[in-house]
């Protein structure tokens, strides 16, 4: 009788399921939180609308140099260009311990004296030459050589020696004084320049490789001059991080709004709401809250906002502020109290009603100059963002509130907000230093593109804001004005005058717009931006319009608007805000 063989036991599967998930090239130790904050991209792109007025320029390369990202965003980052640098840190090293300079100075020297002393000059350009060669000048070399009529004459081809000779000592002194050589191996002059070369692009690849650790701008190191020093390998593992930055910032630039369109991006309208969002939290993080422009009325028991606090019903209270919880509540006690639980009527002694805060309207126009002194240090960047961001402001926190936006040149027209990134200051195409131009736009023959565009007219702006806020249905009204200077136009019936340097009659004409705002109950608020052609009188115009109309001047103090000195008129006291 056979004995039956026992059935084989299986074997235990050494696998405990799947692969759950598989990450390439990541350093799980760098690897970035979910939770990390992302590039900000799209104040990136917009920072670059702003300046140039539009996105066209914007390669994917150029918005990744713009952006900051955390270096431990890109894993693997810092230790390959840890690695490179202190390949090129160790290559420096041992150049500096192994030459030294003072052969090389020697033999540029005495080339350059053998050198000009071959050259035979006319008397006329003797000393003039002799003095060139005495005080070692390149500069009166070439002068010299631009005073010669013939290029092929023997002396012209002397000087271009003599100076190519000049120009060798020249950088062979500025190596020996720029980096600190211990070694003993002495240098021919050809040696000498090709080491001072070699020296300088190793600096500027620690200095690129620098940044990149602080930014990973990865995209900044130049592959060319890196290949002269590391291997093959490290190179591809460099391209790959470059790779792997740009496509980081490609999916980052879609979820922020940014769309590619041919070789640049277009902005739409969630990155400008990024961008928006992002200014106003840098202009007014440091401002107070008492001081962030909030217009809030008394507390009252008929309002639009809701505050915890409340008090009991008194007739004529409005039913819609009813707190109903604690009313319902008050009810239930009383009746508890009572005898007769399960029941509850409420009476007018359980009803409880919230304190409400009125938020009264409030109109403002604000006057951007776009004339032609706001291009000279950027300016006009400045007051595209405040106007930005006060548009935004006024949308989050007051959105029953109206703004209306006006760009000031020769002329004032009404802008949306949305076209305020592509706007531009306007190109000065006159370049008098006197100007007295008159054109009567009522003259069918005169069009808007005939008139030069680079002046100011606030006058004009003044106008169209007062009759826009004229037409709002609130006594909260007020002008922003942004501007750099002294108007240089106004308006006398339909005749538009141009006048530069800045003329009595203009600043007449634009006070008195000013008084008829005032008159009708409109504050301007008057943001004075610096300017390299700004004086006393800009100044003294800019007080004399805020003290006639009861506004302000705020001078703001560089670009980042952290700090504004207020001058109020209102209450002649001087403030500073940030």
């Amino acid at each position: 009788m056979s004995t039956p063989r026992p059935t084989p036991r299986p074997k235990p599967n050494t696998r405990l399921g799947g692969i759950i998930h598989t990450y390439q090239k990541y350093d799980p130790g760098s690897f970035p939180s979910p939770t990390a904050p992302p590039p900000d991209v799209a104040s990136a792109a917009m920072d670059h609308m702003l300046t140039y007025g539009s996105t066209r320029r914007l390669t994917p390369e150029q918005l990744a140099n713009a952006i900051k990202l955390a270096p431990s965003q890109i894993a693997g980052l810092g230790p390959s260009l840890d690695s490179l640098i202190k390949m090129l840190e160790e290559r420096k090293r041992k150049i500096l311990e192994t030459y030294e300079t003072r052969a090389a100075l020697d033999l540029a020297d005495r080339a350059f004296i053998t050198e000009a002393g071959k050259t035979d000059p006319s008397e006329r350009d003797k000393i003039q030459f002799d003095d060139a060669v005495r005080m070692r000048q390149l500069r009166d070399l070439e002068r010299l050589w631009y005073t010669q009529r013939d290029d092929h004459a023997p002396f012209s081809k002397a000087i271009l020696r003599t100076r190519d000779r000049l120009t060798d000592l020249v950088q062979i002194e500025q190596l020996d004084s720029k980096y600190d050589f211990t070694g003993r191996t002495k240098m021919d002059v050809p040696k000498a320049l090709e080491i001072k070369e070699e020296l300088e692009t190793i600096d500027r690849l620690l200095e690129q490789m620098r940044d990149a650790m602080e930014n990973a701008q990865v995209a900044l190191i130049d592959m060319n001059e890196l290949a002269q020093f590391a291997s093959e390998a490290d190179l591809e593992g460099l391209r790959e991080l470059q790779q792997q930055v740009e496509e980081f910032i490609r999916q980052q630039a879609e979820m922020q709004g940014l769309e590619q369109d041919g070789d640049g991006f277009r902005l739409t309208p969630k990155a400008y709401r990024l961008f928006q969002g992002a200014l106003l939290r840098e202009v007014f993080a440091s401002l107070e809250a008492a001081r962030s422009g909030r217009h809030e009325g008394p507390n009252t028991t008929e309002g639009v906002v809701e505050i915890p606090k409340t008090r009991p019903y008194e007739f004529g209270d409005a039913p819609s502020q009813m707190d109903i919880p604690q009313t319902l509540i008050n009810a239930m006690l009383r009746h508890a109290s009572s005898g007769e639980p399960g029941k509850a009527r409420i009476t007018t002694d359980d009803i409880e009603v919230h304190y409400a805060r009125k938020n009264p309207k409030c109109a403002t126009s604000v006057l951007m100059d776009m004339s032609g002194s706001m291009r000279h240090g950027g300016q006009y960047v400045n007051a595209k963002r405040m106007a930005i961001a006060l548009h935004g402001l006024i949308q989050s926190e007051y959105p029953g509130d109206h703004l209306s936006i006006f760009e000031l040149f020769s002329l004032a027209k009404q802008r949306h907000v949305s076209e305020l990134p592509e706007l531009m200051p306007k190109p000065v195409t006159i370049r008098d230093p006197i100007v007295r131009l008159r054109a009567d736009l009522a003259d069918p023959d005169i069009t808007e593109s005939l008139i030069p565009p680079h002046f100011t007219n606030i006058q004009h702006g003044l106008r169209l804001a007062r009759q826009t806020l004229g037409a709002q249905d609130t006594p909260n009204r007020q002008v922003f004005l942004i501007t750099d200077g002294l108007p240089t136009a106004h308006f006398e019936g339909s005749s538009l005058y141009l006048l530069y340097p800045p003329d009595p009659a203009t600043e007449s004409a634009t006070m008195r717009e000013a008084m008829l705002c005032q008159r009708e109950g409109i504050t301007i608020n008057i943001f004075l931006i610096p300017s390299w052609s700004q004086s006393e009188e800009d100044i003294q115009f800019a007080h004399r319009m805020a003290e006639t109309t009861g506004g302000r001047v705020f001078f703001t103090a560089g670009d980042d608007l952290d700090r504004f000195v207020l001058w109020d008129y209102v209450t002649h006291r001087r403030k500073i805000i940030g």
